[in-house]
């Protein structure tokens, strides 16, 4: 008679082993990836089972194709490249041209003036009758320039007292040119004390005027050309009439 085996020993809790899931173990995820996930990536996983194997659990890459370019973007780039090619051309060669001219400003004097009246009509009114030398120079050896728009005022203590315009007129490299401007005698209102004031001057045989002129200068270099404002301001001082003459002036010619 055979004897009958022994029942295999119990297995015990402890010594027994659980295997994680795959599916377990791949479908738990960090906060962190759950909110980087895609919406393709939520909707492929919403289709999972536990039978589903591992490989097609794995997110899978979403690729996208780069955007082309329009071709409104690529004309604009192309139109701001040109212009700031030509911007720099042009820049270089102003600097070139001012390098190799190094233009000067023309300067305005006045050497010479006769007074040959003054005339006071009432306290009120006053007025003289002048005539003066304007003096241009170009120091310019390359350079035309051309006057236009001149205009003079005198003033005395600081009231316009006599006005005149003159024609516009040429100058080459160099050349230097006097312009005799007669003011016309013309009454003005003056206060009491400035006409009292020049009645003095008067009486010393000194008389301080104030002249000043304002131009439009263009320069010219061949096809080249461009314009500026000029300001020339003279103090003067004379001799009574009828044979009054300058004897001091300072003038300064600025822009």
């Amino acid at each position: 008679m055979q004897t009958p085996l022994p029942p295999p020993p119990p297995q015990s809790s402890s010594s027994s082993c659980i295997l994680p899931s795959p599916l377990n173990k791949q479908t738990r995820m960090s906060p962190f990836r759950a909110m980087v996930l895609s919406k393709q990536s939520r909707n492929h996983l919403d289709k999972l089972t536990p039978k589903t194997p591992l490989y097609m659990i794995r997110d899978k890459p979403i690729l996208t194709q780069p955007q082309k370019t329009k071709p409104i973007v690529w004309f604009a780039a192309i139109l701001c490249m040109i212009f700031t090619l030509l911007i720099i051309f042009f820049g270089v060669a102003i600097l070139i041209v001012f390098l190799a001219v190094q233009p000067k400003t023309p300067v305005f004097d006045t050497p010479g003036a006769s007074l040959t009246a003054i005339y006071f009509n009432s306290p009120q009114y006053i007025g003289n009758d002048m005539t003066f030398l304007a003096n241009f120079s170009n120091p310019n050896r390359k350079l035309r320039v051309r006057f236009q728009s001149l205009y003079f005022e005198l003033f005395f203590a600081e009231r316009l007292i006599a006005a005149q315009a003159i024609q516009p007129f040429s100058q080459g490299p160099g050349e230097v040119r006097l312009v005799p401007v007669h003011l016309l005698p013309t009454l003005v209102y003056a206060p009491p004390n400035l006409a009292m004031e020049l009645q003095k001057q008067g009486q010393r045989n000194r008389v301080e005027y104030r002249m000043k002129g304002t131009f439009k200068v263009r320069v010219s270099l061949g096809s080249l050309h461009y314009s500026y404002r000029l300001l020339g301001d003279c103090q003067m001082e004379m001799t009574s009439p009828p044979n009054g003459v300058l004897i001091a002036h300072t003038c300064k010619t600025t822009k």
